[in-house]
């Protein structure tokens, strides 16, 4: 039999239901992985025991004759940004050390409902903060992937949904739940070579989920190939009248909806994407991908996105300064730490709560966005990045006129060494330079494995679509997974 851990969401999905194998044998295979694979530091907690129930729970179903789940049998990981009832969720952070959520966030319930059951919770840039997963408060998660150079440098999974990308990447979970404020899930998913994709700002609900910027954040599914995202996307998705930017619509049948065939589709290709200094096996990459959609049916056309090079300044003002407005809920009086100096005031315990608590990179966000959002500089900083947001929708609105997907590389590089780029911050956020004007938008986009760089790292190609076509950007996805063939994996060092 093929090793369990080595199948993806479908595969596992229908040998359960096929009987196979037994949910409890999946459970207890990818159990045993997690176990062994501490070195890569991708979960800061581990739950066999809800994984095992779960999967008792499905055979116990198929064998009373039952209709199994949608996600009967599927171990995941999730994400410490969601609230998990009974189960320690801290966003990576110092300040929520110890937190036990009474309660579960709307997406963890959506695929516990589906049938799913979790392996655990993973490893994550401190509060969604950063691009490497360097600033978790819980030591960096690592890659599974090495360079070919012979040498052993520790390689970033990407960030801030680093132990998603590392965990499915490693075989330790079929797929994750990830977060995307500005290319947390397509950015990591790149790096590591599997497939991740934010869907339309408010397709999955938000409650429950630790806040960042509540006008970008957006859950997603992360996983080995694009059908695996499409399974996991059908289950967290939804209409949840506990948030007010919920969508109240109907969760379309992705999975069923996937076609590789692109007769008819216009994908443009934003020249403004094309930076200086981009590495030329990305640029060779991207060709391949407008050969590959050309190959499965689809027109090229070039279109102009012209306000992209305002939407990285534009991210780093509204994105700190709704996380000024989000974080200030961390004051040491109702949960998490509390740092309490003798003999100190109100006042002196909040400071000393929040320098203990917070990371550097966290207080450096803060203050950005404490900043523009003062008296002198609110409307000099805020109001003008708010403008900028409208104009760049507003050229996304402009080149649905033309076509009907967007390709474009998903990071500017492979992924770099841990500390590599940690003392530059400019350095970092410039990784999210693809990735934040669709984010900016609220549009879905996804990032697929398209092949490997001369250091052997994984690559990845990305397709933004037009508000609530999920649809089409995983077609055109799937289009570029058939023709890409990417089959490398991380051989195991940990």
């Amino acid at each position: 039999m093929t090793d369990l851990t080595d199948l993806g969401i479908a595969g596992i999905r229908d040998g359960v239901r096929d009987g196979s194998f037994k949910a409890r044998e999946v459970a207890d295979a990818f159990i045993v992985k997690v176990s062994q694979a501490k070195a890569l530091n991708a979960f800061l907690v581990e739950t066999p025991e809800h994984a095992i129930a779960a999967a008792n729970a499905a055979d116990t179903a198929r064998e009373a004759g039952e209709t199994l789940k949608p996600l009967a049998g599927v171990p995941i990981g999730m994400k410490d940004l969601f609230c998990t009832k009974g189960v320690t969720t801290t966003a990576a952070s110092h300040i929520l050390e110890g937190f036990t959520p009474t309660y579960e966030s709307t997406v963890s319930q959506n695929l516990w409902d589906a049938g799913a059951g979790m392996l655990g919770k993973l490893n994550m840039d401190q509060f969604a903060m950063g691009s490497s997963n360097e600033t978790s408060a819980f030591g960096n998660v690592i890659s599974p992937w090495k360079r070919n150079d012979g040498g052993n440098a520790s390689l970033a999974p990407g960030g801030s949904s680093g132990g998603s990308s590392s965990a499915v990447a490693a075989r330790l979970c079929p797929g994750a739940t990830g977060t995307d404020t500005g290319g947390s899930i397509r950015q990591p998913a790149a790096f590591t070579g599997i497939s991740g994709i934010k869907p339309t700002y408010g397709r999955c609900s938000r409650w429950g989920t630790i806040a960042f910027a509540s006008s970008l954040d957006q859950a997603g599914p992360m996983a080995r190939d694009v059908r695996d995202c499409a399974i996991l996307l059908e289950a967290m998705a939804g209409f949840d009248a506990k948030d007010g930017t919920s969508l109240q619509l109907e969760v379309p049948k992705w999975e069923a909806g996937l076609s590789g065939n692109l007769n008819g589709l216009r994908v443009g290709i934003p020249k403004e994407y094309r930076v200086d200094g981009m590495p030329e096996e990305i640029e060779a990459l991207w060709q391949q991908g407008i050969d590959w959609l050309k190959d499965a049916g689809a027109t090229i056309v070039e279109v102009s996105l012209p306000h992209t090079k305002y939407a990285l300044p534009a991210y780093y003002i509204i994105a700190p300064a709704e996380a000024s407005s989000n974080l200030a809920r961390y004051d040491g009086v109702r949960y998490g730490i509390r740092d309490l100096p003798t003999g100190a005031g109100l006042q002196d315990m909040y400071a000393a709560t929040r320098a203990d608590g917070f990371g550097p990179e966290v207080k450096r966000r803060i203050m950005i966005g404490t900043y523009v959002l003062s008296a002198g500089f609110y409307d000099a900083y805020y109001t003008q990045a708010q403008k900028v947001r409208t104009l760049i929708a507003r050229d996304f609105e402009r080149a649905w006129e033309t076509c009907d997907v967007l390709l474009t590389p998903t990071a500017p590089s492979a992924a770099f060494a841990l500390g590599e780029k940690s003392a530059d911050p400019i350095a970092m956020y410039l990784n999210d330079v693809f990735t934040v004007p669709s984010s900016l938008a609220g549009l879905p986009a996804m990032s697929v494995p398209g092949g490997l760089d001369k250091q052997g790292l994984p690559l990845g190609l990305q397709i933004i679509g037009k508000p609530l076509d999920e649809q089409g950007v995983l077609n055109a996805g799937l289009a570029i997974e058939q023709r890409a063939g990417f089959t490398a994996r991380p051989e195991a060092w940990w």
